[in-house]
């Protein structure tokens, strides 16, 4: 079911929740204080630039309950665009808040997502439970599984959530995999009350993947970050600037 409030416009016609990190905490409160599975999002320039394109996934994230904007590209637009929007709520950061929620109220979360175990290392889902537990020693981590799977294997890792008695779902697959396996068994999940998209939140949690720097977070430059580790990303880095130019023409 979609969600509406005073806090949902538009970014080149795809929805976005121009909410600070205390409003999408209140939302998610409402959320896991009601019956059925909901959907939160973590849209970033890149992102709402390909729901532009893709009519599946600007469907997708219009239903969800909460979309929060997870980028500074948003933060950019939103000024051009002469919306509210004062920060930035990155995925991360606000997995760490859903976190000690589930902790101090003896909720329970399941990993599901990156890469599966191997003969050296334990699954990146595996891994990124004993840091959260490090963090937040009496969070009651319900199951993980890894991201490698085929069609047919999703009545089974959906069985697999079910049967932990979970109540929230983390999903790293990226974007827009993760948000589609969560609207395609949204029915079926029992007592999982909501689901985050997190890319590749799971990787940092579990070491195999370092976050940027603390200046490079605070002035919004974990892109460039990234570029610079990672030159090979620089298609995807395309995007920021393909993005911003559709927000000044969609402005005129």
């Amino acid at each position: 079911m979609s969600y509406s409030n005073d806090y949902r416009k538009k970014i080149l016609g795809i929805d976005v929740d121009l909410v600070s990190k205390e409003k999408a905490l209140e939302r998610f409160y409402e959320i896991m204080d009601k019956p059925g599975f909901d959907m939160i999002v973590t849209p970033n320039s890149e992102i709402i630039e390909n729901a532009t394109r893709d009519a599946e996934l600007a469907q997708l994230i219009s239903e969800a309950a909460l979309i929060i904007p997870d980028g500074i590209g948003l933060v950019y637009a939103s000024k051009i665009l002469k919306y509210d929007l004062q920060e930035r709520v990155t995925g991360i950061d606000f997995l760490t808040e859903i976190l000690g929620y589930l902790e101090k109220t003896g909720k329970s979360i399941f990993l599901f997502g990156s890469k599966p175990e191997n003969e050296e290392m334990k699954s990146v889902a595996e891994l990124a439970g004993i840091s959260m537990k490090e963090k937040f020693p009496n969070l009651n981590i319900a199951g993980t599984h890894h991201g490698y799977f085929k069609p047919e294997d999703e009545a089974d890792i959906v069985k697999a959530i079910n049967e932990s008695g979970a109540d929230f779902l983390c999903v790293a697959l990226g974007s827009p995999k993760q948000e589609k396996f969560m609207k395609a068994h949204r029915d079926e999940f029992i007592n999982v009350r909501a689901g985050i998209g997190v890319g590749g939140s799971l990787d940092v949690w579990a070491g195999t993947v370092k976050r940027a720097p603390e200046f490079y977070q605070k002035h919004g430059l974990e892109w460039l970050y990234r570029f610079v580790k990672q030159p090979s990303r620089w298609k995807r880095m395309l995007r920021l600037p393909v993005f911003m130019m559709k927000v000044l023409t969609s402005k005129k």
